[in-house]
């Protein structure tokens, strides 16, 4: 069965976001720590830069290797929205889990008014070839997915956010997961792995 898979930066307070949705004051490193950090990240994931990104990080023909779909809240998607892009990631089938969006936003994209649950349990049980399905957010609805999440990749930042979008915002429902796998970059960003227990 393919698994959901919440991939997502994080503040040292677990914010994903600012209170504004910004996003921005994550601190990267200087230059060649930030090159660095991309050119491991997207050898990994390369699935998970914007359509319009690919290009300049050299994706432009990248196959995915690890998601071939991504489900996200309105927040996650509205700054590409509000940028003018209604289609962030072409390159993937693309779910909107929204009770506001309008359904024709996009014909790439697949607006979900209902139940997120209902959602990922059928994406779950598709034949993926192998692949995942991508949690990019928001905290929301990785609260109200929290059942099914199966694994978590976290790129945590050394900043506190003091305010802002939680990476979990749902009911209290304690989940263990253990750690696969940690690696630790010079600009003090971490990224870790880790699995369902």
């Amino acid at each position: 069965m393919r698994k959901l898979v919440y991939y997502v930066a994080v503040t040292l307070d677990g914010r994903i976001a600012g209170p504004g949705g910004e996003y921005d004051f994550f601190p990267a490193g200087d230059e060649q720590q930030v090159a660095a950090y991309f050119a491991w990240t997207n050898a990994l994931y390369p699935e998970t830069v914007p359509t319009a990104q690919r290009p300049a990080f050299g994706l432009d023909d990248a196959p995915n290797r690890r998601f071939d779909t991504v489900v996200m809240g309105l927040g996650a998607y509205r700054p590409a929205l509000d940028a003018g892009i209604t289609s962030p990631y072409a390159h993937l089938r693309q779910y909107v889990v929204s009770s506001t969006l309008k359904p024709d936003t996009d014909p790439a994209v697949t607006v979900v008014p209902g139940d997120p649950l209902a959602l990922v349990r059928e994406l779950k049980q598709e034949d993926g070839e192998g692949l995942d399905i991508w949690l990019c957010g928001g905290g929301k609805l990785a609260g109200a997915l929290l059942p099914e999440i199966d694994e978590l990749v976290i790129k945590n930042y050394p900043v506190v956010a003091g305010a802002g979008t939680p990476a979990f915002d749902g009911a209290f429902d304690p989940t263990v997961f253990d750690v696969s796998e940690r690696t630790a970059f010079p600009s003090g960003v971490t990224h870790t792995r880790l699995t369902r227990r």
